[in-house]
């Protein structure tokens, strides 16, 4: 199937297809978006994006969301075997952007938010943490801090396990928790999360952040020790444990019904 669209040149190719490396995504400042879903929520957000490629073929899916972009983004069309160097998906939907890294803020205006804030230690999973992301958005989060030793949050795995999410959330990376924490909890409540021990999840009088760990190893002992309360799921005794992105919801959840109490 013939398109409107020029053809992305060699050069415009080995450009994209090295941003699977997160060496490459940082020196660039460039990551790619995947999905329909994905590239609607990057087109509703103040996010860039550089480019935005499709597969002719895949019409159907992408004709009427590049209807409204393409006068502002330009947009290339790419063949199946082409698009297989860059796609995350078996069966792709057709369409990706090439997106624009933000320039992160600083720790002391990154917390200046009135809303819920989420905090993460050394999740290395990327599916973990655009789940993390997705929920965060649903129940009202303002951002997300994630400690050094973390997937990078434009991990195109992360991105498209976001559905979009991550458009619409503040994200600073890379931060050395055992400075940041202190420093938050002078406008924040700390609630740290604990598989063994603590009281339930509850709805809250005031802003928090909440603090996880990895889904294998948890919070370290230094960090949950900062906590201002320590949060338990109770459950099941024969049941293992919940995932972390099942968790997180439980208790994000618990802490969205306050939300509009304190809201400026």
């Amino acid at each position: 199937m013939q398109s409107e669209y020029p053809r992305a040149s060699q050069n415009q190719l080995k450009k994209w297809a090295r941003l699977d490396n997160a060496k490459f995504r940082r020196e660039d400042g460039l990551f790619l978006a995947e999905g329909v879903k994905v590239v609607e929520e990057l087109l509703k957000s103040d996010w860039q994006a550089e480019a935005i490629l499709v597969l002719p073929e895949k019409i159907s899916y992408w004709e009427k969301l590049i209807a409204s972009a393409k006068d502002k983004i330009s947009v290339y069309q790419l063949t199946r075997s082409e698009w297989k160097k860059l796609s995350q998906d078996k069966e792709p939907e057709g369409i990706m952007a090439v997106v624009k890294t933000k320039q992160q803020p600083s720790l002391s205006s990154w917390i200046q938010s009135a809303d819920n804030l989420l905090v993460l230690h050394e999740i290395a999973n990327p599916q973990n943490l655009g789940a993390l992301m997705r929920s965060a958005r649903w129940f009202g989060f303002a951002g997300i801090l994630l400690s050094s030793n973390s997937v990078d949050f434009t991990n195109p795995k992360v991105i498209r396990a976001s559905m979009g999410s991550i458009f619409h959330l503040a994200v600073l990376s890379d931060v050395d928790l055992t400075a940041a924490l202190p420093e938050m909890k002078q406008d924040y409540l700390l609630i740290g999360s604990d598989v063994r021990e603590g009281v339930s999840p509850h709805a809250l009088a005031k802003k928090a952040a909440l603090l996880l760990g990895s889904e294998s190893h948890g919070l370290p002992g230094q960090l949950l020790a900062l906590a201002d309360e320590s949060w338990y799921i109770p459950g099941n005794a024969q049941a293992d444990s919940l995932s972390l992105p099942q968790a997180a919801a439980i208790m994000m959840y618990e802490m969205s019904k306050k939300v509009l109490s304190f809201k400026c």
